[in-house]
């Protein structure tokens, strides 16, 4: 499962890896074009084996993502960013027996190696050699697998998130289910990312309002009582972020009246989750972004 926005090139490298590491007639591949303008429609007709899905206007990361995964046919669901792939040739096989191996678990977390590499095997170099598995109040998304029952029991991806996020809402509502998230560096990624460029690239603007709004969303949606966790999400990133930088300041700004515009729509999406269950979180491990 794969969503993509103006990615042609990171796209088709993932999807040459897939193609040499699956067996199609047992595998299938659904990818999700959020409204591309970089003609990665073309690939379409390259790439005939894979299941397209192209909307013209960009809904967003999340919304794509609560389109097609009730589409898929499998039990097991692999969710991987356009721009990552998997570094175990048998990486099916793998998460199979984990999954048959663990049957409480709802969603496995793989091991992110993030770098442009040479080689898979220089990315495996980076690896940690011990063997290494936990369980986690959430996953990242660049690499994971969900049991599609699981899923279905769930509200999926939410639809009130566009970017960044989305994650943590499906991750809370699977842990309210009684399911758990098992991080497990067995299964590795590599997500090719250029670690300097993205620190010196506007991005992080971009990821910070997007990232402080969807945590409002998120307390919102979700908590019982939100209004102590939103004060204390802001009051941290106004020390931290927009007292320090205008840019910064100004996306706080952004944020904060993104959230008063959408405040009704986002109310109307409310699920408070078992306080037992919030608690619960606080003792499990949490991923590095």
């Amino acid at each position: 499962m794969i969503v993509s926005k103006n990615r042609k090139e990171d796209l088709f490298k993932t999807l040459n890896i897939l193609n040499n590491l699956i067996d199609k007639s047992q595998v299938e591949v659904l990818v999700f074009l959020d409204g591309c303008n970089d003609d990665s429609k073309s690939l379409k007709n390259e790439l005939a084996w894979v299941r397209w899905f192209i909307s013209e206007k960009s809904i967003g990361a999340s919304a794509a993502r609560h389109q097609i995964y009730p589409l898929a046919k499998s039990e097991i669901l692999i969710g991987l960013d356009d721009d990552a792939h998997p570094l175990n040739n048998d990486f099916i096989e793998r998460i199979e027996n984990l999954f048959e191996k663990n049957t409480n678990v709802g969603i496995f977390a793989f091991e992110e190696i993030k770098g442009l590499f040479q080689s898979d095997a220089e990315a495996l170099s980076q690896a940690k050699i011990e063997k290494r598995e936990c369980l986690t109040s959430e996953f990242i998304g660049c690499g994971f697998a969900i049991r599609k029952s699981v899923y279905n029991l769930t509200n999926g991806f939410p639809v009130w998130i566009d970017i960044y996020g989305e994650e943590s809402c499906l991750s809370i509502e699977v842990l309210s289910k009684g399911y758990n998230i098992l991080y497990s560096n067995e299964i590795k990624i590599n997500h090719r990312i250029n670690k300097e460029q993205r620190k010196l690239s506007k991005q992080n603007y971009f990821r910070f309002e997007k990232q402080l709004k969807n945590a409002t969303y998120y307390y919102l949606v979700y908590y019982p009582y939100p209004l102590l966790k939103i004060l204390k999400l802001f009051w941290h990133n106004f020390k931290k972020y927009a007292l320090s930088d205008l840019t910064f300041c100004k996306s706080y700004f952004k944020a904060i009246f993104a959230v008063m515009i959408n405040l009704p729509r986002i109310l109307s999406y409310r699920n408070p989750i078992n306080k037992s269950v919030i608690s619960k979180m606080k003792t499990l491990s949490h991923p590095k972004f």
